[in-house]
């Protein structure tokens, strides 16, 4: 997006901005690196403050349904106070830190269909305008590939990921979303649950990891959720795929120690709204590869729904500032 952008409000002949992110993958936690390339425009202009802006689309249940939205999840000032001069180039490099919280879009290179953005945003002699989005791509923390990896080892599949509004009681979550990895059980689980759903809330010591099943019902029974919580440090040595085997073999008794079956703690809910199964939606259909949980997507069509919503996020985007 070489200068694409024309702040809007300060008219025809203002300055343009373009941000360029560090090529490759970036890390919950880890520094966010690149730099903000300005353009003058026809008269030197006031640059008061440029903010990045984290941002994601979010799905959010509720009463009438579920709807999805944009939600800014972090900021950060990477420059200001200096006067850009006509037609002037000028590139402030930053380097910011991730939330620890930030979710994954891609494992194994492959797209989840998490859609996170960086937005610019430039205040100039008093005016304000988002100058310029790009995607952002965020990969797994070790421990968490190495969970992952091991419920594809243990024969578990990848089926989708979404973000969902809302928050997991009893946990160390800051952010107002979370992230919920879907997988399928394994031929040993299948006819006791219908799939898995994983959530990873990581912090500067450690991550908490949050299963949730849904549990098929019996003859003489219904169906129910049953949930528990581990907390993992960020380089432990485990056997993981016998550590994952128990915990998966406790959520499918009871819950296992530490969980309980139904709710979250502290009287919220881990879902929000009626039903709360999620949906392909934004998190797309991605099927286990050789590699653990090495995910490929799910025929040319499943592919072309990630790109095309990636798309239109952006360009979405676009066409509300230009507006």
């Amino acid at each position: 997006m070489v200068f694409k952008r024309l702040l809007g409000s300060l008219g025809v002949g203002g300055p343009t901005v373009d941000t360029v992110l560090t090529p490759g993958t970036f890390l919950p936690g880890g520094p966010l690196t690149g730099q903000v390339r300005l353009k003058g425009g026809d008269a030197a202009f006031d640059i008061e403050h440029i903010t990045l802006e984290l941002v994601a689309r979010v799905e959010a249940e509720h009463e009438e349904g579920e709807s999805e939205g944009v939600v800014v999840f972090d900021w950060f000032t990477v420059g200001g106070g200096f006067r850009l001069a006509e037609g002037e180039e000028h590139g402030v490099p930053f380097s910011v830190t991730l939330p620890w919280e930030t979710p994954v879009t891609e494992l194994y290179g492959q797209p989840l269909g998490i859609v996170l953005g960086v937005r610019t945003e430039l205040s100039v002699a008093g005016a304000r305008d988002s100058g310029d989005l790009d995607p952002l791509t965020v990969g797994a923390l070790p421990v968490q590939e190495q969970i992952l990896d091991a419920f594809g080892r243990l024969g578990f599949g990848f089926r989708s990921a979404d973000l969902e509004y809302g928050r997991i009681g009893g946990t160390g979550q800051q952010l107002p979303f979370y992230q919920e990895i879907e997988i399928t059980p394994s031929p040993e689980y299948a006819h006791r649950m219908n799939e898995i759903e994983v959530t990873f809330v990581a912090g500067p010591a450690g991550t908490e990891v949050v299963l949730e099943a849904d549990r098929r019902g019996g003859p003489f029974s219904d169906g129910h959720d049953a949930l528990t919580r581990y907390t993992v440090g960020h380089h432990e040595s485990r056997d993981w795929n016998a550590e994952v085997d128990g915990w998966v073999r406790r959520l499918a008794e009871r819950g296992g120690p530490g969980g309980h079956t139904g709710h979250h703690g502290d009287g919220e809910h881990h879902h929000h709204g009626g039903d709360h199964r999620s949906g392909p939606g934004m998190g797309t259909a991605v099927a286990a590869g050789a590699a653990g949980l090495a995910v490929g997507v799910v025929g040319g069509m499943v592919a072309a729904e990630v790109v095309d919503e990636v798309g239109d996020f952006f360009e979405g985007d676009e066409e509300e500032d230009e507006e």
